[in-house]
């Protein structure tokens, strides 16, 4: 989110200054795959933060802490914190990162249609917002874009991603997070064509990118690795898919909830073609 002068000075500095830093603690931990812990930090700056309820501060915390719960499956709980933070914001920018969110839920829910307007608002706020910067717009766009594909709209989707990656690789370089994330989805529109050698490239890329930066056993590497493993199995090569499935299984259920989608679909996978190789899960 983009910075601005407070607009109006704090009751309690230190409460402030006990925010932020238990704010930055717990999104430190998130980055790392470390939920549960980030979620102790956060929720003990939001019990903080809740005393001053129009504070820009508490929008901050009540935003991170919905990260944090959408990435490990508990989705209500992730909405019912990013709508507190809607009645708090002010700035486009920051109503922008909490469209972007809401629209991830919805995504992560399935719901497309209803995520579509949520990723939409959220990049004609970012574009309009005072000092947006190109990275912060192609990321609400590559945000989109993934809904989009997840309607059909594949083509539309690619260009957005295509687009966002471009601005990434130029202002980040080739080898940071946010272009991993852009290839492992532009990896999802080539396996759908079933263009799978493309799409395989697209992952193993993703791999080399997120691996040294996140670590092997975190689970968004997990998802990545889950998805190359669904590439190599429609390839044919389904004892390496076989292992890349088990690898993703450990760190997903290590580091997610047990209902979480991403858990569900990868099981499902590896369960497939357990049986077709004949062995037992």
């Amino acid at each position: 989110m983009s910075e601005r002068p407070d607009a109006r000075p704090p009751a309690d500095a230190e409460a402030r200054r006990r925010v932020r830093a238990l704010d930055e603690r717990g999104n430190a931990l998130r980055l790392q795959g470390r939920y549960r812990e980030a979620e102790a930090v956060l929720r003990e700056a939001l019990g903080i933060a809740e005393a001053e309820p129009a504070d820009r501060d508490l929008g901050r915390v009540l935003n991170d802490l919905g990260i944090v719960f959408k990435y490990s499956g508990r989705f209500d709980e992730a909405e019912r914190l990013y709508r507190r933070a809607l009645d708090v914001f002010t700035d486009d920018a920051d109503l922008a990162s909490v469209y972007h969110n809401l629209g991830g839920v919805e995504h992560a829910r399935g719901r497309y249609a209803d995520a579509e307007p949520l990723a939409r608002r959220s990049v004609e706020l970012r574009e309009r917002a005072a000092g947006a910067g190109a990275c912060d717009v192609a990321a609400d766009r590559a945000a989109h874009a993934a809904i989009l594909d997840a309607l059909g709209r594949d083509v539309e989707a690619e260009a957005l991603l295509r687009e966002a990656l471009a601005t990434f690789e130029r202002e980040l370089g080739r080898d940071h997070y946010e272009v991993a994330v852009t290839l492992n989805n532009l990896g999802a529109i080539r396996h759908r064509r079933g263009e799978l050698a493309e799409a395989a490239a697209l992952y193993e890329r993703a791999l080399r990118i997120k691996e040294p930066i996140m670590g092997p056993g975190h689970p968004e590497v997990a998802t990545t690795v889950c998805n190359l493993a669904t590439t190599l199995a429609a390839q044919g090569d389904r004892a390496q898919a076989a292992e890349l499935y088990r690898r993703a299984l450990a760190t997903m259920e290590r580091a997610l909830e047990p209902g979480h989608p991403s858990i569900a679909t990868c099981r499902e996978n590896y369960d497939k073609l357990s049986r077709e190789l004949g062995s037992k899960p």
